[in-house]
């Protein structure tokens, strides 16, 4: 399934929400064919909020497209995620600071993800101040940060000294670049190891359950 916008922008003011449900034992792909740009807000502030439930052994995979911040703008990012038992997601985003030749504006990025009721990955990332994010424990000299995040479901082995492993089933692997594309090429690997695992432990699911109701 596409994910196609009126108009891929965000202005002072606007609040964007995304509501998506995955039924249970169901599978989606959601596709981004172009990214969003966060505009100078002029002083105001937008949020853009996506509120995902993943139903019983379902699963979904979502290759967000660049999330731009521009010079000037002020954005609240919110991703909640919920997973029933047996469901699995796994979830790409890349965050840009600025435009060509800009420093970008502030953003405010938080994940929660819970897993059957309880905590399985909540973070929150402040880049608001550009001195702070500048620092080389934050993004140092880098301007793109992508993230592939991986969750229900954890990879038999980390293939990759980037990825690292949730307390609970799940890994998440981080990239910094200077471009966008450069930072997905170099999480690609990661991407298309973790989506054959999610697409191969779905239908493995799917075939139990199935072969259990034919049982009965």
């Amino acid at each position: 399934m596409a994910l196609v916008a009126a108009c891929a922008s965000l202005l002072a003011g606007d609040h964007l929400r995304l509501e998506v449900e995955v039924g249970a034992g169901a599978s989606l792909e959601l596709v981004e064919p172009s990214g969003t740009v966060a505009y100078d807000a002029r002083g105001g502030r937008a949020d853009w909020t996506a509120s995902i439930r993943v139903g019983e052994r379902g699963r979904m995979v979502w290759g967000g497209a660049p999330f731009v911040v521009a010079h000037g703008a002020d954005v609240h990012r919110h991703t909640g995620i919920e997973l029933d038992p047996g469901a699995a997601i796994l979830h790409r985003e890349t965050l840009v600071l600025g435009r060509s030749n800009e420093c970008g504006g502030a953003l405010r990025s938080t994940l929660s993800a819970v897993r059957e009721g309880r905590p399985l990955q909540v973070e929150e990332l402040d880049l608001a101040d550009p001195v702070l994010r500048s620092s080389p424990a934050v993004l140092g000299t880098r301007r793109v940060l992508a993230t592939a995040t991986l969750l229900g479901c954890r990879p038999e082995e980390l293939a990759d000294p980037h990825e690292t492993s949730l307390d609970g089933p799940g890994a998440l692997r981080r990239e910094l670049a200077d471009h966008a594309h450069l930072a997905e090429d170099a999480l690609e690997p990661t991407w298309a190891r973790w989506k054959a695992l999610t697409v191969r432990v779905g239908a493995t699911a799917a075939s139990r359950s199935s072969a259990s109701r034919t049982y009965r």
